[in-house]
């Protein structure tokens, strides 16, 4: 379990987040939702200690985050960035032996290559293996991202706004598979997603950000309701069901 306690961020003069408490349950998929601002990035960005809170501490199966050195972090959590560059041209394989560098450190074994060729497979790059990251679209270059944190094999898998540049193709084979990994494999995962069909018809659970504190968080099915998403976004949500799926309707 990811605990967070009263923590809270800033820039500068200008608060972001502001005495957050939260619990993210080991083994689920986990939704971070919100309003754009709401400070759902820069949460995801100090639970993997890309940046320093002002106050309050984060704990992953009670040790303190910041106390976990890069290393051993590296082959517990895996993350993808919302924007995703590399410095160098990069063919698609070896962004993806990135993933393997916790475990090999750089001294590839026939593990890692199997690891690697397993998220090839799964991501459906087999073909683009070869190319170079810029000469993909943004779809593929995502795809390739996350095939990396995939092939990292950690048991928490952070991803930043992970459905943009996807097609719907592709966007819904991204939440069955995260959703496969939590229930086949036991890994947790923890989204930041705008989409609020995917986020409550995909995760078990969410915590829901407005204006850098917690609105509501919990299990989707006693947490996701009418009322609070419509508090959430400020606009009419209504909630039916598809396919025994809980399903948004606010565009009418």
């Amino acid at each position: 379990m990811i605990q967070v306690t009263n923590l809270s961020c800033g820039i500068a003069s200008s608060p972001i987040l502001k005495g957050i408490a939260a619990s993210i349950p080991a083994g689920r998929v986990t939704a971070l939702i919100g309003p754009n601002g709401a400070g759902k990035s820069t949460l995801l960005k100090l639970i993997a200690q890309q940046l320093t809170a002002n106050s309050g501490s984060i704990t992953l199966d009670g040790v303190e985050v910041s106390e976990i050195g890069a290393r051993k972090l590296a082959q517990k959590m895996a993350v993808v960035a919302q924007h995703l560059t590399v410095a160098s041209r990069v063919r698609v394989q070896d962004l993806i032996g990135f993933g393997r560098w916790p475990h090999s450190q750089g001294r590839l074994t026939a593990e890692d290559r199997a690891a690697i060729d397993d998220a090839i497979a799964r991501f459906g790059l087999s073909a683009l293996r070869q190319r170079f990251l810029d000469e993909l679209s943004g779809g593929q270059r995502q795809r390739a991202f996350i095939a990396m944190a995939f092939a990292q094999d950690t048991d928490w898998l952070l991803l930043d706004e992970p459905l943009n540049n996807l097609d719907l193709h592709h966007a819904r084979n991204l939440m069955s598979r995260l959703r496969s990994l939590a229930e086949d494999r036991g890994k947790s995962i923890v989204i930041v997603v705008h989409d609020l069909n995917y986020a409550i018809s995909w995760s078990d659970h969410v915590v829901a950000l407005k204006d850098g504190q917690v609105a509501f968080q919990g299990p989707v099915a006693e947490t996701a309701t009418a009322a609070n998403l419509t508090d959430l976004y400020e606009t009419p949500v209504a909630i039916t069901q598809s396919d025994g799926r809980p399903f948004a309707q606010y565009h009418r």
